[in-house]
C-alpha cells in the first residue's frame, strides 16, 4: 500500500469505529493514566495527536479544566464524538505530519496509541519538536513488549487478526527503542512508567528536547 493508501484506510477504519471507540475500557483507563503521568505545573496549551474521541484530553480537563485544549485526527467520525464530549476543545481534521500549530506555541504534546500506525513517525515527531514551546514536554502512550506481531490481537482493544493498514510496534515498545526513535528530532526520554491492563502492556513516556 502507498502512503496514501494507507491513511485512506485508517481514516476510514476509525469513521467506523467512532461511534462504539468510547466502549473500551482499556482505552478510557489509559487515557486517565496518560493525562495523570503528565506534568502540568506550567502548561497552559495543548495538542494532542491522533486524539480519537479526544479520550486524553477529557481526562486532561478533569485535572486543569482552564487549559487550552487542541485534538487532531485524520477521522472526522472521531472528532465528532470528540467533539460531544468536549465542546470546549478545539478539534481539527488534519493529518499528524502537518499540525495545525504555529512554532513554538504549544506547551505539551500528547500521542496515546497511534505511534504505530502514523504512515511517517519521523515526520510526525519533528512536528512535535516544531510545535513545542521552550522547555515544553512530549508525553506518547505506545504499546510494549513483543506480544504486537502481525496477527496479535489486542485483549480490550479489539484489533483484527487482519489489519487494514500496516502498525509497527518495534520502535516505541521499550524506554531504549523510543529514545533512539525520537532522538533524530532532538528528544530525549526524561521518564517513563509501564502500565498494564488485561493483556496489554503500554510503556507511558515524557520526552524533553536536548538544550
Amino acid at each position: 500500500m502507498d502512503a496514501d493508501a494507507v491513511r485512506r484506510a485508517i481514516r476510514e477504519a476509525f469513521d467506523e469505529r467512532a461511534e462504539a471507540y468510547d466502549e473500551s475500557a482499556m482505552h478510557r483507563a489509559l487515557a486517565s493514566e496518560a493525562a495523570a503521568f503528565a506534568e502540568l505545573a506550567t502548561v497552559r496549551t495543548v495538542l494532542d495527536v491522533a486524539t480519537g474521541t479526544g479520550l486524553v484530553l477529557r481526562a486532561l480537563a478533569e485535572r486543569r479544566p482552564q487549559l487550552r485544549m487542541t485534538g487532531v485526527d485524520v477521522s472526522a467520525g472521531m472528532l465528532a464524538v470528540a467533539r460531544r464530549a468536549l465542546p470546549s476543545a478545539e478539534w481539527v481534521q488534519a493529518d499528524a505530519v502537518a499540525l495545525p500549530a504555529a512554532d513554538g506555541s504549544v506547551d505539551l504534546v500528547t500521542c496515546a496509541t497511534a505511534l504505530h500506525i502514523i504512515v511517517d513517525t519521523d515526520a510526525a515527531i519533528s512536528e512535535w519538536a516544531r510545535v513545542l514551546a521552550p522547555g515544553g514536554r512530549v508525553v506518547t502512550a505506545t504499546f510494549a513488549q513483543g506480544d504486537h506481531e502481525p496477527g496479535h490481537v489486542h485483549a480490550q482493544t479489539h484489533d483484527r487478526a487482519a489489519p487494514r493498514y500496516p502498525r509497527v510496534h518495534g520502535p516505541f515498545a521499550s524506554p531504549e527503542a523510543l529514545a533512539r526513535t525520537v532522538a533524530g528530532a532532538g528528544f530525549a526520554v526524561s521518564r517513563h512508567a509501564l502500565w498494564s491492563y488485561a493483556d496489554d502492556h503500554v510503556l507511558i513516556a515524557e520526552l524533553t528536547l536536548d538544550g
